[in-house]
């Protein structure tokens, strides 16, 4: 019998889903996708977010036997804690493994439990569906905030997003306060807090017709600071393949990023990197939160 596990992803909505053989066995469930939804989970008591991950994993399990459940959150995961979050700061510093285990024993659940990072949630993902799990995956995802997913996971905190991209003192738009931040540039609700007359879509599309040079300008630093943190990648792990995914993936125009890391990357072991534009989807991080509880 194939073993089957759940993939419970929370990021700016809560997606899960059942994963036999790396693969999806029928649709992901989607919870507080919309903007009152997402609003309601930002502010969710971590207790009662702790409820809601256990009823549902019940739920999937169906009263099947399920060999392991995969979490994934935003921010800092270490050793079952999530050390820090700034987009969901209730949860930081929550024994999530400790508190999961103790809700689902509540409700007669027994399973194997691993957490991890959303964004390596996404690399796992990536890894199990383009059949590369022997593999080194790196992926961006660019939505609220910026991840960096890695695959295989490995100790460290990985926190890409916070790669600092900018010496500039005013570039203080990052959601956990520092400066100089790629998430500060790149990340949803930094670029809202820098425009705040307009919406991201219509700061690309101005910069696109090049009637506003302002946003040409923040277009470009944009993609620079893209390059920059991927640059920094691959002089510290080497060059390879980068993903790139998420809700604000088709503003990523590859021949501006390319051009930007041919002044990044000089060195010529480094040169043979290569960027992949992955559609937005929850699927590659349900399947990758359920690879990771079955791998670890």
């Amino acid at each position: 019998m194939a073993a089957r596990s759940i993939g419970l992803v929370v990021s700016e909505h809560i997606a899960s889903g059942i994963v036999e053989n790396g693969g999806l066995a029928g649709t992901v469930h989607v919870r507080f996708k919309d903007e009152e939804g997402q609003d309601l989970l930002h502010f969710m008591p971590a207790e009662q977010l702790v409820g809601l991950l256990a009823e549902e994993a019940v739920r999937l399990a169906a009263e099947k036997p399920v060999e392991a459940i995969g979490m994934a959150f935003p921010g800092i995961v270490r050793f079952g804690v999530i050390q820090d979050s700034p987009n969901l700061p209730q949860i930081k510093g929550l024994d999530i493994d400790a508190a999961m285990r103790a809700a689902l024993e509540q409700r007669g659940m027994k399973a194997r439990l691993t957490v991890s990072n959303d964004a390596d949630a996404v690399a796992a993902g990536i890894a199990a569906t383009h059949d590369s799990l022997d593999r080194l995956i790196r992926v961006w995802t660019l939505g609220v905030g910026i991840g960096f997913g890695h695959y295989p996971e490995s100790d460290g905190v990985w926190e890409g997003g916070h790669t600092v991209v900018s010496l500039d003192p005013n570039e203080h738009f990052c959601g956990c306060g520092g400066r100089g931040h790629l998430e500060g540039i790149m990340g949803h609700r930094a670029m809202r807090l820098r425009f705040l007359d307009r919406e991201p879509d219509e700061v690309f599309a101005a910069a696109k017709t090049g009637a506003d040079r302002r946003c040409v300008e923040f277009v470009e630093l944009w993609h620079r600071a893209l390059a920059a943190a991927t640059a920094t990648s691959i002089h510290l792990e080497g060059p390879g393949k980068f993903y790139i995914t998420g809700m604000h993936a088709n503003f990523v125009n590859l021949a501006i990023l390319n051009t930007y890391m041919q002044e990044m990357v000089k060195l010529s072991p480094l040169l043979s990197y290569v960027f992949e534009i992955v559609e937005r989807n929850d699927e590659l991080a349900v399947i990758g939160a359920a690879v990771n509880s079955l791998r670890n």
